[in-house]
């Protein structure tokens, strides 16, 4: 990365913190580490939206251009899981979707690398049930691929607009390599949005209190806390049940030059949602840890929040 000059590092700097005051006001004084990282990360090039509200209140912890829709990955896919648990729901789509237990094949069109576990088993087919576990766990993308050439991009799309979300979208099939013709990015969204979704769907409030259930359920599972949760401590393979008191449903989403994290934390003293992602130059290694540290930073705060 590329550092202003000494002489102007401290104006740079304090431009980039008074953005942030100026999309949410003064931080909570719990978050003023986090704060200081994101805004060092901001004047190093790094372009971030970020929020946290308390879970309880809403109230709004910290902010910064949490309005700015930037791309978020595989972080998208939340949306597909929203619509698949929403089709299981609906007794117009229970036939065809058998309660989650119906059996759907891998196509050679559907595969591609990168995140999941389906792409290295034998079984050339498994129920919808399980492929949403497996995107809620690690991000399949052979199983959202699956998903989606049955659910269909439309209709995850519609149900984004249906739940007020105009900066939040999965814009496309997973792809090992984008073309012109393809859409730039998996999926994009804003941090104010995607914080109220997983705030929504702590609350039982999207779609159906049954819907989001479930949804939590296929998130409960995600074992990537490499980002903001790995402030947490937790264990990322188990981690359903309460540990020293903290409950984490999260979802995560990494491509070149992307780290997006959501999730709801719950402690012993209080509740909050949270997003962060970053849009960087990954150009060296110590470049990604930088970005990585900063978004651990914020979890610091947010656990003594909580805890």
């Amino acid at each position: 990365m590329t550092s202003p000059a000494p002489h102007s590092e401290r104006r740079v700097r304090q431009a980039a913190l008074d953005r942030g005051r100026h999309q949410g006001g003064e931080p909570n004084e719990n978050f003023g580490r986090g704060f200081s990282a994101l805004a060092d990360l901001a004047v190093n090039g790094v372009q971030l939206t970020a929020h946290a509200s308390d879970l309880a209140t809403g109230r709004v912890l910290f902010s910064v251009d949490d309005h700015v829709s930037m791309p978020t990955a595989g972080i998208g896919k939340v949306l597909l899981l929203i619509e698949v648990a929403a089709q299981l729901s609906d007794p117009e789509f229970e036939p065809a979707m058998a309660g989650g237990l119906a059996i759907l094949d891998r196509f050679a069109g559907d595969a591609v690398g990168a995140e999941g576990l389906w792409q290295h088993l034998q079984a050339p087919a498994l129920p919808v049930a399980d492929l949403a576990a497996l995107v809620g766990a690690s991000g399949d993308n052979l199983a959202s691929n699956v998903l989606l050439r049955v659910i269909g991009l439309e209709a995850v799309r519609t149900r984004g607009e249906s739940l007020g979300l105009s900066r939040t979208a999965l814009l496309d099939i997973v792809r090992d390599n984008r073309g012109p013709d393809d859409a730039p990015q998996l999926s994009v969204g804003s941090a104010g949005e995607l914080a109220w979704l997983f705030t929504a769907l702590a609350r039982g409030e999207v779609v159906s209190p049954e819907v989001s259930q479930r949804v939590v359920g296929w998130l409960s599972l995600h074992a990537d806390l490499s980002m903001v949760a790995n402030a947490f401590g937790l264990v990322p393979l188990a981690h359903r049940e309460s540990d020293h008191g903290l409950l984490l449903v999260n979802m995560t989403g990494t491509a070149p030059g992307v780290r997006s994290e959501v999730g709801v934390l719950r402690g012993p003293r209080a509740g909050v949602s949270y997003m962060v992602s970053m849009q960087f130059a990954d150009t060296a290694l110590s470049a990604r840890l930088e970005v990585l540290d900063g978004m651990r930073q914020v979890g610091v705060d947010l656990l003594e929040y909580v805890h």
